[in-house]
């Protein structure tokens, strides 16, 4: 007997040691478990591109050119200016309707008191590098193919606006000395020229979609490349030109993104010091059948934050006055829905952030929002969720991610799991995922971006970060924690308001319809899988 109960306890070490020995094997064969989102870390990549662009552009400097006048009107100056057309001296009776004028304004500045306008400027810049910094990537920056084949063109970041000019980067011929030396461009959406012309090389086809340079001299060939222009003639406000570069006995294809530049959407928020709040945040919720709770969410917002801007839409059939500073009421028709309320209240926020509560969360001393703003400002991050203390004590932060597989005509297969992708570094507490918690703060123009699909009207959430998935940048920190108003009731002590809700809220018969309607459709997806 006694030897039995020594097989076993050996047996059931041995199983404890390998559980342990499996554990561990997991967690080291784990991706790397920190990332670094904050602002100005792909300042590293462009530093390294530069130096290498610098080399290739101050190749054949000692070779003289001749400017092209005609060609260099018409490149974009870093400076701009907007000039109105000469008043004519006589002012004739439908004038401006026959020979209509350009008008200008050129003082937008003055909206600023001069006192003021010297900060405004500064604040207007620093949020400027920081919007280029979030929609900025490595892959938008200028690399250049330097010769293997003997080709050198640039690989990646040439843009040209719509029916403009610029200089291709970059463009090179590395060979053997040769009786002469020859290379051929050749486009779809613009035409070929050059800024300046080089003695010794010959040019055929200039203005056109083809354009040949010939020189026995390599040096002068490739001096003459440095001055290549292309010129857009073809509108299209994104696509981009499929650029062929070749030589004998070699090919090269290069793309060029021909697109207008995207016009930044800054929020001016005067604050100095401490991030202020009221001037950064709008708490926005939705609201039905429940303004005894939303009164109670009312109240604990301003016992902490007495000046933000709290949005509310509500969608009740008999609305009831929700007032107070610093307070906007939307009244909806009947039951329209959740989503719809959503997309309200964002719709009507004008500063930089918005923090989505449910209109039963009630906030706390932990409930610090300046946490909150503080990751979105020093980051690249688009959304930062929290964490909902539920009655019982249990914390929930819902974090997943979220993964899409091509799967053919029928259909992608999207995948949701619980957890993370990784931790984010200098803030110990939060982690990288696809979705959070229905407690989050988000860029305004981003979450408005996305957008909440109203069709969801009962029960919906992960839809929206579905919808958001490659759009938005997303955090889940659990140390920002709203409270969770008690849901426990017995059946025989709900009001008549709380019964109807639960009606509204869970007993919508074709809502799973319409999500998998959506699903198919509009996400073009055939399967889910979570866990």
């Amino acid at each position: 007997m006694m030897r039995c109960l020594v097989q076993k306890k050996t047996y059931l070490v041995i199983l404890s040691s390998l559980l342990l020995f499996a554990l561990l094997l997991y967690w080291t064969r784990r991706a790397p478990t920190t990332v670094d989102v904050r602002s100005g870390q792909s300042y590293k990549a462009q530093n390294v591109l530069k130096e290498r662009l610098q080399n290739v552009q101050n190749s054949y400097d000692n070779i003289p050119y001749v400017l092209k006048e005609s060609v260099a009107g018409r490149l974009a100056l870093n400076g701009c200016v907007c000039e109105a057309d000469k008043k004519p001296a006589i002012d004739l009776p439908f004038a401006q309707v026959l020979f209509p004028r350009v008008w200008a304004q050129d003082d937008f500045h003055t909206a600023f008191q001069e006192a003021e306008l010297a900060q405004v400027k500064s604040r207007r810049q620093q949020e400027y590098n920081s919007f280029q910094q979030r929609y900025q990537t490595p892959a938008d920056l200028l690399v250049i193919a330097e010769a293997n084949s003997p080709l050198q063109y640039p690989t990646q970041g040439v843009e040209v606006r719509p029916l403009k000019t610029i200089v291709i980067p970059g463009l090179g011929l590395k060979e053997k000395h040769r009786q002469l030396h020859t290379v051929n461009l050749t486009a779809t959406l613009g035409t070929f020229d050059v800024l300046a012309t080089v003695d010794g090389v010959s040019i055929r086809g200039q203005g056109m979609m083809h354009m040949t340079l010939s020189s026995r001299l390599l040096s002068t060939l490739n001096r003459q490349l440095q001055f290549v222009t292309y010129t857009n003639t073809l509108f299209h406000p994104r696509t981009a030109d499929t650029v062929q570069f070749e030589t004998d006995g070699h090919q090269s294809v290069f793309t060029m993104k021909v697109g207008h530049a995207v016009i930044p959407k800054l929020y001016h928020s005067v604050y100095t010091g401490e991030y202020s709040i009221s001037s950064l945040v709008t708490i926005a919720t939705k609201t039905f059948l429940r303004y005894d709770k939303l009164q109670d969410l009312i109240d604990s917002i301003r016992e902490f934050y007495p000046t933000v801007a709290i949005v509310i839409a509500d969608d009740n059939e008999h609305p009831q006055p929700v007032k107070g500073p610093h307070i906007e009421h939307y009244i909806m028709p009947f039951g329209k829905g959740w989503f719809a309320g959503r997309n309200l209240a964002v719709s009507q926020v004008t500063t930089k952030y918005v923090l989505w509560v449910d209109d039963d969360f009630l906030f706390t001393s932990n409930t610090r929002l300046e946490n909150m703003v503080e990751i979105l400002e020093k980051t690249t991050l688009d959304m930062v969720g929290g964490a909902v203390r539920e009655t019982t004590g249990y914390t929930a932060t819902f974090r997943h991610t979220i993964s899409v597989e091509e799967g053919g005509e029928e259909g992608d297969c999207i995948h949701i799991r619980n957890g993370y992708h990784h931790v984010i570094d200098g803030f110990p507490n939060c982690v990288l995922a696809d979705a959070v918690i229905n407690f989050f703060m988000g860029r305004t123009d981003k979450m408005q971006q996305v957008g909440f699909d109203p069709r969801l009207n009962r029960v919906a959430h992960l839809e929206f970060f579905i919808d958001g998935l490659g759009i938005l940048h997303i955090a889940s920190c659990d140390d920002i924690i709203i409270n969770h108003a008690s849901k426990i009731k017995l059946p025989w002590g709900k009001s008549d308001s709380e019964k109807a809700y639960a009606k509204f809220r869970y007993s919508s018969s074709d809502a799973v319809q319409i999500k998998n309607a959506l699903f198919y459709f509009k996400n073009r997806l055939k399967c889910m899988s979570s866990n």
